[in-house]
């Protein structure tokens, strides 16, 4: 889905000041109350806006380590790996992949030897044949969306 210019003011908005109300935010940006809903529900119907929860942050929550795995599965075993790693709550995201492995997940634990339990967990599965994993020293760049949202809002001004 394409966005406009209003709607990356809007999602910037939210990124900001995710408690506003739809009332406020239509007076800060200038346009009526109902057309700021009808995008925020346009938005969310389409999937751009996924959610209005918090963010919240592991390291505050006591799970400072975080290290991404990438996992060889057996061939045929996809399914039972995804529902395996569903399990395990210290696993945050998966994605398939192409390369030189099939899986790549984003782990997180409370200390480098917690580390070694959760990849135990994680690569305890007879699906699983091979794990590399890498710990994160630092993240300069955090997870990041508002820049995406900015430039996808530019290209549209630029195609009308």
């Amino acid at each position: 889905m394409a966005i406009d210019r209003l709607d990356g003011r809007i999602i910037g908005l939210l990124a900001r000041e995710p408690r506003i109300g739809v009332l406020e935010m239509s007076r800060r940006l200038g346009v009526a109350r109902g057309t700021v809903q009808a995008r925020l529900d346009r938005l969310q119907s389409n999937g751009v806006i996924r959610g209005f929860g918090p963010e919240v942050d592991p390291a505050a929550l006591g799970y400072p380590v975080t290290a991404f795995a990438t996992l060889q599965i057996r061939q045929g075993q996809g399914a039972d790996v995804r529902a395996h790693l569903a399990t395990v709550p210290e696993v945050l995201e998966l994605h398939t992949t192409t390369g030189t492995g099939d899986m790549l997940c984003r782990l997180v634990a409370r200390s480098n030897a917690d580390l070694q339990r959760v990849i135990d967990l994680v690569v305890g599965f007879d699906g699983i044949v091979r794990a590399s994993t890498a710990i994160v020293m630092e993240n300069p760049v955090p997870l990041r969306i508002i820049p995406l949202v900015e430039q996808a809002a530019e290209d549209s001004g630029r195609r009308d």
